[in-house]
């Protein structure tokens, strides 16, 4: 199971005291996802995100984590599996997505770009959580399955 982990830094400072602060997290959940981790931070806005991966579903450097959309709109770190991340794919205006590899993280911004947040999720089947940074927006989204199988 990979890790999730962000940092928002309302009060000012150094840029590299976010992505220190997110990285220290991830650090500490190394039993989580020993396998990569990642640090991405806004070049606008004082927010980081970050992950401990476990590779399950594309085992190469394109599942690597935390993600961007194919448009840099949408940042997404993403923990679990989405049962339908196969049929995703197909649906119809995603056969156009310039997909890298073969993560259902991939899937999950492709959906996301596509149909938007909102509906986006609520088109995923599987056990997962996750946050989405919206760029344009400055929006961070939080989000887990129905069950609750996997703990944000």
């Amino acid at each position: 199971m990979c890790g999730i982990t962000g940092f928002i830094q309302y009060k000012g400072g150094p840029r590299d005291e976010l992505t220190r602060r997110c990285q220290g997290m991830a650090d500490t959940i190394i039993h989580r996802g020993p396998d990569a981790d990642g640090v991405w931070v806004d070049p606008t806005f004082p927010l980081a995100l970050g992950h401990r991966r476990l590779s399950i579903i594309d085992l190469t450097s394109a599942g690597a984590q935390p993600m961007e959309s194919a448009s840099g709109r949408y940042v997404l770190s993403f923990n679990g599996e989405v049962y339908n991340f196969a049929r995703l794919r197909q649906e119809p205006g995603l056969p156009g997505y310039p997909f890298q590899g073969h993560s259902d993280t991939e899937v999950i911004l492709a959906t996301v770009q596509h149909l938007g947040v909102e509906k986006a999720v609520s088109k995923l089947e599987g056990m997962f959580a996750l946050a989405l940074w919206d760029r344009e927006e400055r929006c961070l989204w939080l989000a887990r399955d129905r069950v609750g199988k996997k703990p944000l």
